[in-house]
């Protein structure tokens, strides 16, 4: 019995690793699927081609390669150095100059500053989905 509980536990760990290793979607405000962010930070179109990724370092760069931007903590900054938004620890999304811009709540909805819905993108760092939505790093 003890050899089919660890047995059964293993399956488990890995199932929860496998889900939590997939590629989550990006979705429009009609839930259309617009792309994914894998967890390693690669970003996908609907089509699964690729429109940049996040480095390590917190470099966003873009499918040719080219740096868009930096990320640093909470904050991000264009490829100059600049500071052009950040993301309050409640997921509050502001702009260079502190006004609110957006938000992403903990479902993984994601709003614009007068509250409509314009995205859904749960399970993925919140950096990662301002500069998807609201700083236009893949566009």
């Amino acid at each position: 019995m003890k050899t089919f509980n660890k047995i059964a536990l293993a399956i488990g760990v890995a199932l929860l690793a496998s889900v939590a290793s997939q590629a989550q979607t990006l979705r429009d405000a009609n839930y259309h699927n617009l792309g994914r962010i894998s967890p390693n930070g690669v970003v996908r179109d609907q089509a699964s081609m690729s429109r940049g990724f996040f480095d390590g370092d917190g470099t966003v760069r873009n499918a040719a390669g080219k740096v868009m931007g930096r990320i640093k903590g909470l904050t991000i900054y264009n490829p100059a150095g600049d500071r052009i938004g950040y993301v309050n620890n409640d997921g509050t999304v502001r702009n260079g100059e502190s006004q609110v811009i957006g938000h992403i709540d903990r479902s993984g909805k994601v709003t614009d500053a007068d509250k409509r819905v314009i995205g859904y993108a749960q399970n993925v760092n919140y950096q990662w989905i301002a500069c998807y939505f609201f700083f236009n790093f893949f566009d």
